[in-house]
């Protein structure tokens, strides 16, 4: 099993060197969710998503993320994440909009910032603190 893939879509045009935030950049990816920020620690997921590159003036992404666990209490239960995020921010904040299983009916927020980036190989650790209300289904009558 692959840990992470990141497909381009779409990229600007032949000017796209000129453009410093790389607007108009279209990502889709299938990327490991770990524990902790090492690639060996614990596997909880997937993340899962289309992201763009969505401003002329700064570098920030518009993202739709689904946080999808495959293991541990939250196995099959997903959180989608949906917002703008500037990366020129250390702490980014995005909505936690949609959601399954354990996390039915789920809204909050996710505080996320870059943990590491290696520019030459294009490897990157994201942090991603999610915090979200819902309602304990296990304590309600099926």
């Amino acid at each position: 099993m692959r840990d992470s893939k990141v497909t381009y879509l779409a990229q600007p045009p032949a000017a796209k060197a000129e453009l410093a935030t790389s607007f108009g950049q279209i990502k889709v990816l299938d990327d490991l969710l770990t524990a902790g920020p090492d690639r060996n620690s614990k596997r909880v997921g997937r993340v899962q998503g289309l992201i763009t590159s969505a401003d002329f003036q700064e570098s920030a992404l518009k993202m739709n993320l689904n946080f999808i666990f495959t293991s541990g209490q939250y196995n099959g239960s997903t959180l989608c994440m949906l917002g703008r995020n500037p990366l020129g921010n250390q702490y980014r904040e995005l909505a936690i909009v949609g959601c399954t299983g354990v996390f039915r009916m789920a809204r909050g927020y996710a505080i996320t910032n870059t943990y590491s980036y290696d520019v030459i190989t294009n490897y990157g650790v994201l942090e991603y603190n999610i915090y979200v209300a819902y309602v304990d289904t296990s304590c309600v009558d099926q």
